[in-house]
């Protein structure tokens, strides 16, 4: 069994003043392709060694193939990330830009440069065109179509996505300004603070109408964390004060705190929903005479101390095909 190693001095160490027990902050969702345009942009790097070997116009040709693809690459791997994004929500918007589909098209123009020679301009095409459909075979297309949006309120959906993006920008900053303090696990707080916060965005994103109640958190709160956390790291890295640091840290558990109990709230609200909507039904049914079985749905069991072999369960059915004949 794995067994964790750390010290007085680690993060997250029980000993520590502030640390958060049992709060782990949410691992990135990563593509299970994520690391294929790494090894793609790799078998790229024969054009970038042979570039200096060739003629002026023949490097140019290599060095430009090397950044097409190179880019192509770069332009798949955010594809990707978007596409896990898509991927692990209930509801989503496709991408706005089809980075896949640019990818493939980078990656298709990129292998037509590095083969293309004079008067090989057809194969140079084929080339491309094979390197684009080879690129769709590796990783696929990107969404191209909302997801969980039939029938919704798309005004309610587009604020909803406007507040979303304005409190990441908001936890991107406090993350931003938390790194340069260079604290470990400080950086883990925060990232644990932004996990939950996230929550409630996820929240927000399946369900638009909770936006009334969630929009204080989400915009006004989240920038007084923003602002809090620019001036905490602004300040401890000047002075390093413990008690400024605990302050700060006493300030998020209590932040925190409080958006999950939101998020408590919020599902809280969806459980009476469902259980009024029951009760609704019920009524209505029983309105209309259909009434629900209040006796056993299956047959009593068998008590006799002489069915005790499936020979015996048989027997009386055998006695009275017999007596019918």
């Amino acid at each position: 069994m794995a067994i964790r190693f750390g010290g007085r001095h680690s993060p997250d160490m029980p000993g520590q003043p502030g640390a958060a027990a049992g709060r782990t902050p949410a691992a990135p969702r990563l593509h299970r392709l994520a690391s294929r345009p790494k090894w793609v942009t790799i078998a790229a790097t024969p054009f970038l060694f042979s570039a200096f070997f060739q003629a002026p116009l023949g490097m140019a040709i290599d060095l430009a193939a090397f950044g097409v693809i190179a880019t192509a690459m770069w332009m798949t791997r955010e594809g990707l990330a978007a596409e896990a994004a898509y991927d692990a929500r209930r509801v989503a918007r496709r991408p706005a830009i089809p980075r896949k589909l640019f990818g493939g098209i980078l990656a298709g123009l990129g292998l037509g440069l590095g083969a293309a020679e004079p008067g090989s301009i057809a194969g140079a095409a084929v080339i491309g065109l094979a390197g684009l459909a080879l690129h769709a075979l590796a990783f696929g297309a990107d969404p191209m179509r909302d997801k969980g949006m039939e029938g919704g309120d798309s005004f309610q959906r587009d604020r909803a996505t406007r507040m979303i993006e304005e409190g990441q920008a908001h936890l991107a900053e406090m993350l931003s300004a938390i790194a340069a303090t260079g604290d470990r696990r400080l950086e883990s707080r925060v990232a644990g603070f932004a996990a939950t916060a996230e929550a409630l965005f996820d929240r927000v994103r399946d369900n638009p109408g909770d936006l009334s109640v969630a929009r204080r958190y989400m915009g006004v709160y989240l920038m007084g964390a923003r602002d809090a956390t620019v001036k905490f790291a602004a300040l401890y890295q000047r002075t390093g004060d413990p008690q400024t640091r605990a302050a700060y840290e006493t300030f998020l558990d209590d932040l925190e705190k409080d958006f999950s109990a939101r998020v408590d709230r919020l599902l809280d609200g969806d459980r009476a929903d469902l259980e009024i909507e029951i009760s609704v039904l019920r009524e209505r049914l029983a309105r209309e005479g259909v009434r629900a079985r209040t006796g056993p749905t299956e047959p009593p069991t068998l008590t006799s101390d002489d069915a005790r072999t499936m020979d015996h369960l048989l027997a009386p059915d055998r006695d009275q095909t017999s007596r019918r004949r």
